[in-house]
């Protein structure tokens, strides 16, 4: 194995070097934290990516010159990446080009060796202009990343394939009867590298708290950790900046962010607006959401625009209908109906009537936090997906458009986090929007996404995947 390519990770303190060697290595090995400097040392791995491609990857300390103990760190990391034969420099994407990486940059430039610059910390696509700011670079090949939340992989294995030769022992991962008499494109095969995930491991879920001011968050927040934990008052507003919380239930570390109520914009002034850019920033980092409506005021406008941030930002998610035991009197039906008709747009999410201030039902929430997430991380079996979509086909056929046959003739999951499916389609332009929610609800009727976003894209054959929709 000594004739291994090797991979080196490079960048300054806290971009997330050690979460990207981690991610590759498929394990938490490397520590990772919030405090610069905590690699030091080069650390090593042999992985492998695309089933047959191993190589080594070598994860250096943060490139710092501000202390001489730094800076011996940085000398380590520059020393591996000349001996590297692939460098990867990794920036902070949430922040504004930095001249010290520009210059870091260049220095790695001048090796004449395969350079991509990593743009991390990317977390969806409404964050993707940041990773355009970049570009300045001049990079030969620039990856926009999410390493936390495992997005936008599939270009960089692509990449990394160029220069990572293939070792004709190795069996591939991807086992031959699960593959479908069809083509699969090449984006397929990546997906199964990219979603192979420590899914055994994944037992940390980030939970949301939203809703409009006063619907009683804190005091939802402190039934769940059966403490005060959070400030609880009558007056709009108490919360301003999101708390965190973390609690074990069932073999899962359940992280609550109690965010800071939201109000009207015509009425956000000075540290409220603040509060509501925290919790979007928050919202970006959550898996689930907690929409919570005040029964003895039912949906509002507001509500509905709160809503919206949960389809934004394309979480898991959970209605909770707070006070309902001071509501007016209106049947459990009628209420449910209404709530569900304001908020069609989340068909999917289950609905739990309670009262935060006397716990009625409170304990059913964790339960169902833990079983929305792992429905979000659900990866189905590319066999079984294509069974389901074969009869889905033959209840109800593709329609043809304007006289041209349009065919669908493979389906893969290929994320995960929320669950997204591929469809190889002839015509892919010509699918009609309204043939992929039908086969969304069937996917739905055959398997358990309950409060779990679906979404599904279609695809020429050898067509790759569009960042946006990863």
């Amino acid at each position: 194995m000594s004739g291994l390519k090797k991979v080196a990770i490079l960048g300054r303190p806290n971009v997330g070097k050690s979460s990207l060697f981690n991610r590759l290595a498929k394990e938490r090995d490397a520590i990772t934290s919030d405090i610069s400097g905590t690699t030091r040392d080069v650390k090593k791995r042999i992985v492998t990516i695309s089933g047959n491609r191993p190589f080594e990857v070598l994860d250096t300390g943060g490139i710092d010159y501000s202390s001489e103990l730094f800076s011996k760190v940085a000398n380590h990391a520059l020393k591996a990446a000349k001996q590297a034969d692939v460098i990867l420099y990794i920036v902070d994407g949430k922040t504004l080009p930095q001249e010290e990486d520009r210059e870091l940059f260049y220095q790695l430039q001048t090796l004449n060796k395969p350079l991509a610059l990593i743009v991390n910390k990317i977390d969806n696509e409404k964050e993707e202009e940041r990773y355009w700011e970049f570009l300045e670079f001049g990079a030969e090949r620039t990856f926009p990343l999410s390493v936390s939340h495992n997005r936008y992989f599939n270009d960089l294995y692509h990449w990394l394939e160029e220069y990572i030769p293939v070792d004709p022992t190795k069996i591939p991962h991807i086992l031959e009867e699960e593959l479908d008499p069809f083509d699969l494109i090449e984006e397929v095969k990546l997906s199964f590298e990219a979603e192979e995930i420590e899914e055994a491991e994944d037992k940390e879920v980030r939970v949301a708290l939203i809703g409009r001011v006063n619907t009683g968050k804190s005091s939802l927040l402190n039934a769940l950790l059966k403490e005060e934990r959070s400030i609880v008052s009558d007056v709009a507003g108490t919360t301003i900046d999101p708390i965190d919380e973390t609690i074990e239930h069932n073999g899962y570390a359940v992280t609550f962010i109690d965010t800071a109520g939201i109000r009207k914009r015509s009425k956000i002034l000075g540290i409220e607006k603040y509060a509501l850019d925290r919790t979007e920033a928050m919202l970006e980092k959550a898996d689930i959401a907690i929409l919570l409506i005040d029964a003895t005021a039912g949906v509002t406008e507001l509500d509905e625009r709160v809503a919206g941030l949960i389809e934004k930002f394309r979480l898991g998610s959970l209605i909770v209908i707070n006070k309902w035991d001071i509501r007016e009197e209106k049947s459990y039906e009628e209420m449910v109906e209404q709530i569900r008709y304001e908020l069609k747009f989340l068909h999917y999410a289950p609905l739990i009537t309670i009262s935060a201030k006397t716990g009625m039902r409170v304990h059913k929430i964790l339960d169902e936090i833990i079983a929305i997430y792992e429905r979000y991380k659900r990866r189905i079996p590319t066999s079984q997906l294509n069974d389901v979509l074969q009869e889905a086909i033959t209840r109800h056929h593709v329609p043809s458009h304007h006289g041209a046959v349009v065919k669908i003739k493979f389906a893969t999951q290929y994320q995960t986090k929320p669950p997204k499916i591929a469809l190889v389609v002839n015509r892919p332009e010509l699918l009609h929007f309204s043939y992929k929610r039908y086969l969304a609800n069937y996917f739905r009727s055959k398997y358990d996404f309950e409060g779990v976003p679906l979404d599904i894209v279609a695809r020429k054959r050898g067509e790759r995947i569009n960042e946006e929709e990863q």
